[in-house]
């Protein structure tokens, strides 16, 4: 059924009115600060983040998903830089792409969005005080563990009618403290390569609570985008240093671009079925698997092959495990349903 042009007007103005806000403020720091020789220097990122926008607003890859792995295994700019800027450009892109979904009324997960977050930020803040790893073990983690994710989600979408659901049905205590631990583990990850909440939360929502993954997707998106939010506020306030002035200078020739990219990427998954949005998980995280083993020569490196292949494989395991958990959850509904008894699963 054709939408007539009165009723896609708001949503035009929706899309629009956050980019020229953001835009307003970029160019008035721009012209302030003379900023615009920065473009000769960072023009690769602008156009790296195009892409990396659009995959930002339209999965549950945050656009660190792109920036990380490109700027470190393609520029090889180092993790900690890279993670830097993940984290600001995402902040801008993520936070213009949840604004559309919010005031669009596309249906996110209420209960997951509290609970991821307040774990997320706390995960996030020890992250970025105690934890560090060798940059090579960094890139691999990222890969490796968003590859045993593609792999369940592969594994649950053989049954391309499987049942799901469009909320989190009995909700109670348990379910709030499986959230509240994915965000703090998601936070972490998070404070290492950029993103990392954004897979956790979606995997726990699609594999263990069987929701859709098209509204796994955009809960995923706000909750990225106030993660990286946290991490990019804390870090700038409180460690000594802020965040890298390298990454500074990426993220001033991005904000234009992302601000448009992410919102369209929410706004065009949100007309495409579950199944579009699987495929287009496998399709990035293949390559960026292949580009990681390829550009870090893993193969050749038995220490850091040995640490991709435990990562992929625990993270596979884990996975796994939602998964089978979240066929008894099913079951549990069913007899819940017919019954009505029995004790949250």
């Amino acid at each position: 059924m054709s939408t007539s042009p009165e009723a896609e007007r708001p949503r035009l103005l929706r899309l629009l009115v956050p980019t020229l806000v953001v835009w307003a403020l970029w160019l008035v720091g721009m012209f302030r600060g003379d900023l615009w020789h920065l473009f000769a220097e960072g023009w690769h990122m602008s156009l790296t983040m195009v892409f990396g926008s659009f995959i930002a607003g339209a999965t549950s890859e945050g656009g660190g998903a792109v920036a990380f792995p490109v700027m470190t295994f393609l520029f090889k700019i180092a993790p900690p830089i890279a993670r830097d800027f993940a984290l600001m450009i995402q902040t801008v892109g993520m936070g213009a792409a949840s604004i559309l979904i919010l005031s669009m009324g596309i249906r996110v997960e209420r209960h997951a969005l509290l609970w991821a977050s307040l774990g997320g930020a706390l995960g996030i803040v020890v992250g970025l005080e105690f934890v560090r790893l060798p940059p090579s073990f960094a890139k691999m983690l990222f890969v490796s563990t968003w590859m045993a994710f593609a792999f369940a989600l592969y594994w649950i979408n053989r049954y391309r009618e499987r049942e799901v659901l469009e909320e989190i049905h009995a909700f109670g205590r348990r379910h709030a403290g499986m959230l509240f631990t994915t965000g703090i583990v998601g936070g972490l990850v998070s404070s290492i390569t950029g993103n990392g909440l954004d897979i956790c939360t979606f995997a726990v929502l699609v594999l263990r609570l069987r929701i859709c993954e098209k509204i796994a997707t955009p809960t995923s998106v706000v909750l990225m985008a106030i993660n990286a939010a946290v991490g990019f506020a804390y870090k700038e306030a409180f460690i000594p240093g802020g965040m890298a002035p390298e990454a500074w200078r990426y993220w001033w020739v991005c904000v234009p671009v992302v601000v448009v990219g992410a919102p369209f990427g929410a706004w065009f998954i949100s007309e495409r079925s579950r199944h579009f949005v699987a495929r287009l998980l496998y399709v990035a995280i293949g390559l960026q698997l292949v580009w990681g083993i390829l550009a870090e020569r893993a193969y050749a490196r038995p220490g850091l092959a040995a640490f991709s292949l435990g990562v992929f494989g625990l993270g596979a395991l884990l996975f796994w495990h939602l998964s089978r958990r979240g066929v008894r959850r099913l079951e549990w509904l069913t007899k819940k349903r017919a019954r009505g008894a029995g004790p949250p699963a």
